[in-house]
């Protein structure tokens, strides 16, 4: 097509108006901000896509090569022609994978807006140019300085020809003309080469300190001979007292043309460090997740009557959460991970009294009325969309205040996709295959480069403190294999589902991420995605950059789930910290390395529904997996039951009112002792009932001490009866009494003897079942009746919560819906703007509405209903939003006005009182 027939756009503007709707909807899809509100047209799309806050976002969303693409046409020419970018991409040697990495990072900045113009005329956005610009207060993280023209701006024209001069150029009659020939010596590879073979010694070793940044330097009045050697010939250029800096041309020529000093083109890959048996990791998983159900259910259960108290801020104390890990028998991280999860699952809240107490919803007593295999599917599910990081508890905020469980201020809305792409690169490793955790984070950096940037040190350390992305990718793993998503550090059968990535093999290839390039990936919609041999999926958008050395012109390739827009467009993370997917299929780079996998296709996390379905599915592969409850135990004569695997409900609730816990794991072993058979007498049970109980649910004979031990128990129990005076003891057996009275350990009590059988207190009853019991006794409380009290557990529940919701980073990506309604009323909107219209005396501003009095509006579309003319309008919506529109009227009646809207391509019933205006369209 020739120029004429397709001129070059002049703005970003008329080169959004160029694309097609599959382009819009993967620019409106990777930043979602420009669609919160929908834009009137595309001048105004194109106007909010060049804001700082926009491009700061979408800077955020590159990869490291895209970035480092950006960053050299932001010290490149503007425009810059594709040429000139691969030679700074590149450098003179040409890099072959560079080369061939090119056009798919420049279709990333194409289809973000960030890049627009051909190949010839490429023109970074003016907002990210001066954010990516090298400057004395931002320097560029090319370390490349100022041009010679920028630097040379304050020098006088007389030094100014000296230099140009001494360079052994001719002298010109103006300093424009003298900058452009130095500049013209410097960009010259044999004429520069000339130069500086006549260095003296030290003069090439000051400039090669310069060369990769920090390109300033600082000189003496009276710089040494191969400084001024230097500064005579514009080598070296000053811009303060005492301060010099080396020209952008200078540092090209000793880079070998290159703005970088180490391009990374291709994405690292995630090594794996050990390979495990596939089954052996479902395996390991699988007792994890076990586990993982009984500490929840041991948590709440011992929150079960009322648990820690609400501090006055929010959360939990510091000694609270020491005390839930002793009795989780976990470290204090660990132990707020749990109750963190369990409050992202909506199992705990608190109860909102005026005592405020943490303790368990409804939702947890139907949780535990749920197949095992579900219960953890909903603890995964909630801890893989949870925007809180446990992690960060016991840190400080950026008022220095302690940061508790349970407490304000641990939402981070990068960690849902965080723990999403970190799963997605395990996904990406054979069945089996544990990656070594820095190649985890490496690859995480590279394609995040501008959010995982090092912190800084923290007093008292050395080391730099990790980024936070860094800090949650590592959390993830920890907490993968907490929760049984992970086992032996390789990714299970059940977590590759709860991602909605089918197992490896389940679509005939070797499973996402595998060797073979363009392997199918299938998601829990059913929709495959093809993965180039970066890792960077297809989508359908922006044709890539056909014109650039190097680049194919090959358009996206579609298929990802959630890749379809209203026509296919690829779709990234959410916002915030997103994670970068590519919608182009770009020419396949130079082959890795045979020993290197394949990176996996980075999907992007589901959609509620679709969570439900893939949440649903790891449950049923899990629940094979998951031992069978068992409804035994084996009695032993050292008064222990060992349960051999989990037990059903019933019998471990009595176990556990009966005996205590001595130790868990995969058997848990149960410790007989005189309080807690008085603990089962409290709450109503006969010995006959306990003999009969342990008869029942043992595979071996009741052992004789344990028989002694219960009939012993229940033979004292009851014996000494309390009741409430302020508190007295009662007893038929006057000797017992009166062993008590003698006993110096009942001097706390304060008894006194008001009966040959009865004792009174000043205690409350409450402490004198405590105090007798800890001397040995087993007295019972009894009513004002005189009945035995039988104490039972009272579980305290708050009212119905709902789960905590995820605290979002920015607007959330549109689905396909809201793409297609947004894109038709820009599409009206700007045919509305730029429709042609016959000149008036008063013609509008740009972006103006017409403005006409109500007899002339009236007038005009009339006169167009007889005619069939089309008219440009201005109409205020009864929200009081204003619109442009071309309509067709077809009658008017009533103070309405019926007209088939060609921006809504329907017909609509416009008031007359609310259209500003009216002007007629120019013929065509």
């Amino acid at each position: 097509m020739s120029q004429e027939a397709n001129p070059a756009p002049r703005s970003l503007a008329e080169a959004l108006r160029a694309r097609d709707d599959a382009s819009l909807a993967a620019l409106l899809r990777s930043r979602p901000d420009l669609i919160t509100p929908v834009p009137t047209d595309l001048t105004q799309l194109a106007t909010r896509a060049g804001t700082r806050a926009s491009v700061l976002r979408a800077l955020e969303r590159l990869d490291r090569f895209a970035l480092q693409t950006a960053e050299a046409l932001a010290v490149a020419p503007d425009p810059a022609s594709g040429t000139a970018l691969l030679g700074l991409m590149a450098g003179d040697a040409g890099d072959e994978t560079v080369a061939a990495a090119l056009p798919r990072a420049l279709a990333t900045l194409r289809e973000q807006a960030l890049v627009w113009g051909d190949d010839e005329r490429l023109r970074l956005v003016r907002t990210a140019r001066e954010l990516l610009a090298p400057s004395p207060q931002h320097p560029s993280p090319t370390g490349l300085g100022p041009t010679v023209h920028e630097a040379a701006s304050g020098m006088s024209p007389g030094r100014i020809q000296e230099i140009v001069t001494t360079a052994g150029l001719a002298s010109t009659h103006d300093s424009v003309s003298a900058v452009t020939a130095l500049t013209a010596l410097f960009t010259h590879r044999k004429k520069m080469a000339k130069l500086l073979s006549g260095a003296p010694e030290g003069s090439l070793e000051v400039l090669s300190r310069l060369v990769w940044g920090p390109p300033y330097g600082q000189v003496t009045p009276e710089p040494a001979a191969h400084l001024r050697w230097l500064l005579d010939r514009g080598l070296l250029l000053p811009t303060a007292p005492g301060t010099v800096v080396l020209p952008r041309e200078v540092a090209l020529h000793l880079r070998a043309g290159r703005a970088h000093r180490e391009p990374e083109p291709l994405p690292p890959a995630v090594e794996p460090a050990a390979t495990h048996r596939p089954q052996g990791v479902d395996a390991a998983a699988a007792g994890q997740a076990h586990t993982a159900l009984a500490t929840v259910e041991e948590l709440l259960k011992d929150w079960d009557e009322g648990g820690p108290a609400v501090l006055r801020a929010g959360g939990l104390s510091v000694r609270d959460l020491k005390r839930t890990a002793v009795a989780l028998d976990a470290p204090e991280p660990v132990a707020a991970f749990w109750v963190e999860l369990a409050y992202a699952a909506g199992l705990l809240a608190s109860d909102g009294e005026a005592d405020e107490r943490y303790a368990a919803t409804p939702l947890y007593d139907e949780w535990l009325e749920r197949p095992p295999a579900e219960r953890w599917a909903l603890l995964a599910g909630a801890w893989l969309t949870a925007t809180r990081a446990p992690g960060l508890v016991g840190g400080r905020d950026a008022k220095d205040r302690t940061l508790s469980a349970l407490g304000p201020g641990l939402d981070r809305s990068a960690a849902p996709e965080v723990r999403h792409r970190v799963l997605t690169l395990l996904a990406g490793l054979p069945a089996g295959a544990a990656p070594a955790p820095e190649s985890i984070l490496t690859r995480l950096h590279w394609e995040r480069p501008l959010r995982g940037t090092a912190g800084t040190p923290r007093p008292g350390r050395d080391t730099p403190a990790e980024d936070l992305r860094t800090r949650l990718a590592r959390w993830t793993l920890t907490e993968a294999e907490l929760l049984g998503v992970t086992g032996r550090g390789a990714l299970s059968t059940q977590g590759r589902a709860l991602l909605g990535v089918p197992g490896p093999g389940a679509s005939g290839g070797p499973g996402p991420g595998g060797p073979d390039e363009g392997g199918e990936l299938t998601g829990a919609g059913g929709v495959a995605g093809v993965a180039d041999s970066t890792g960077v999926v297809g989508g359908a958008g922006v044709v890539g950059a056909g014109g650039l050395p190097g680049a194919s012109g090959l358009p996206g390739a579609g298929g990802l789930r959630g890749a379809g827009g209203p026509a296919g467009g690829g779709e990234p993370g959410g916002p915030g910290d997103k994670l970068p997917v590519h919608h182009h299929r770009a020419p396949a780079p130079a082959p890795a390395p045979a020993t290197a996998p394949s990176a996996p296709a980075p999907l992007v996390p589901l959609s509620p529904a679709e969570q439900a379905v893939a949440t649903a599915t790891a449950a049923r592969l899990l629940a094979p997996l998951l031992p069978e409850p068992l409804d035994h135990v084996l009695l032993q004569a050292d008064l222990t039951a060992v349960a051999p695997g989990p037990l059903e409900r019933p019998l471990a609730e009595m176990l556990g009112v009966l005996a205590d816990v001595e130790s868990k794991g995969g058997a848990t072993v149960y410790r007989f002792t005189p309080g807690s058979v008085r603990r089962a007498l409290d709450a109503g049970r006969t010995a006959a009932d306990l003999h009969d109980f342990l008869a029942r649910h043992s595979r071996t004979p009741i052992p004789q001490p344990l028989a002694y031990l219960i009939d012993d128990v229940a033979r004292k129990h009851g014996h000494l009866r309390i009741g409430a005076a302020s508190a007295y003891v009662r007893c038929d057996d006057d000797a017992l009494l009166t062993e008590i009275l003698a006993d110096k350990r009942a001097t706390a009590l304060r008894l006194r003897r008001l009966a040959p059988t009865v004792l009174a207190a000043q205690s409350d009853p409450a402490a004198l079942l405590e105090g007798l019991r800890a001397m040995g006794f087993a007295p019972a409380a009894e009513s004002a009746e005189g009945d035995v009290l039988i104490t039972r557990a009272h579980a305290h529940r708050t009212p119905p919560r709902t789960a905590p919701e995820p605290v979002p980073d920015g607007p959330p990506p549109p689905d396909s819906t809201l793409l297609s309604a947004a894109i038709r009323a820009i599409r009206a909107g700007d045919l509305a703007a730029t429709a042609p219209r016959k000149p008036t005396g008063t013609d509008p501003a740009a972006g103006e509405l017409p403005r006409t009095s109500a007899a002339e509006t009236l007038a005009t579309v009339q006169a167009a209903v007889l005619t069939g003319d089309s008219l440009w309008i201005g109409y205020v919506n009864a929200e009081g939003s204003a619109s442009q529109r071309v309509i067709a009227p077809i009658r008017v009646e009533g103070g309405f006005v019926t007209a088939y809207d060609h921006t809504a391509d329907e017909v609509r019933t416009y008031p007359l009182h609310r259209i500003t205006g009216v002007a007629e369209l120019a013929e065509e």
